[in-house]
C-alpha cells in the first residue's frame, strides 16, 4: 500500500519492490492500461524476470466492454465485499485496515480449502 496521493502508476515500482521481497516466485503480473508506459516497465524489469501483461481497451470498442482478465480483479473485490468490517473505511489507521484486509483473505482462503476438504 502506498498513501492516496501517489498515482498509482507512480507508486507501482515501490509496490512491485516489497512484492518482489515478500513473494519471489512471482513471475507473471497482469497490469491495468494505467499502468502502461517506459519509466514502469523499466522499473519492473529492473526489479527481475516477470512477464508483464498490460490489459488496455480496445480503441473499436463502444458502450460497456469488460475488459478480459479484469473481472479476477473484480470478483476478488467482491470476495472482500461480502466482509462487513470492508464495507466502509472506518479504520484510524492504514495498518489497522491492512490487518482486517489481511483477516479477510485469511476468512477467504479457509472456506475455500473446507470446501474442498469436505
Amino acid at each position: 500500500m502506498h498513501p492516496a496521493d501517489i498515482q498509482d502508476r507512480d507508486g507501482a515500482p515501490r509496490v512491485a519492490a516489497r512484492i518482489r521481497f515478500l513473494f519471489p516466485w512471482l513471475r507473471y503480473l497482469i497490469d491495468d492500461g494505467g499502468y502502461a508506459g517506459k519509466k514502469l516497465c523499466g522499473a519492473w524489469v529492473a526489479l527481475g524476470r516477470w512477464t508483464i501483461e498490460v490489459v488496455k481497451c480496445s480503441d473499436r470498442a463502444e458502450g460497456f466492454v469488460v475488459l478480459p482478465k479484469r473481472w479476477i480483479v473484480e470478483r476478488s473485490f467482491a470476495w472482500l465485499g461480502r466482509c462487513r468490517r470492508l464495507t466502509k473505511d472506518i479504520e484510524a489507521t492504514i495498518s489497522l485496515s491492512h490487518a482486517w484486509l489481511m483477516i479477510a483473505h485469511i476468512r477467504r482462503v479457509l472456506r475455500k480449502i473446507n470446501q474442498i476438504t469436505f
